[in-house]
């Protein structure tokens, strides 16, 4: 297993709030570390304009951590936040969770965790030994052709 990832979407959230670059960046700096993960990065958190629709906007962040990375996306005029936590290492869902509904309090969420890499070898010692393994059959049928 590889690690849990966190998708997020959040509605009936403050316009203020899903506006506010410095909120999205404090949030961005703080919570990696009381998710006991490692920030490699500062956060980056910018405004972008969409091209199809005027509503289309919003502020988008992301920290790179040593784990992998959290992302947020708001869409002002919608009210909505989609959220975005992927590690390799377990972390406590519910306390993210927590986090981001007590800094953005949204009216509504839902939350999907899934776990990926499920084929995603922890060792390399396995890892060589499956490709070994995959070899020696390849071979093996190569030669019974």
């Amino acid at each position: 297993m590889f690690g849990p990832h966190l998708i997020m979407e959040a509605t009936g959230c403050s316009y203020e709030k899903l506006t506010d670059m410095k909120l999205l960046t404090n949030l961005l700096n703080e919570l990696p570390t009381k998710m006991n993960m490692t920030k490699i990065m500062e956060p980056h958190v910018f405004e972008y304009k969409g091209g199809q629709e005027p509503d289309d906007w919003g502020l988008s962040g992301i920290v790179i951590i040593a784990e992998s990375h959290l992302a947020f996306h708001t869409f002002p005029d919608k009210g909505f936040l989609t959220v975005d936590i992927f590690s390799c290492k377990d972390f406590d869902v519910k306390q993210a969770v927590e986090e981001i509904v007590k800094v953005f309090e949204p009216e509504a969420w839902d939350q999907q965790l899934i776990q990926r890499g499920r084929e995603f070898p922890r060792s390399m010692t396995r890892a060589k030994l499956v490709l070994d393994n995959e070899r020696t059959q390849m071979g093996q049928l190569a030669f019974a052709s």
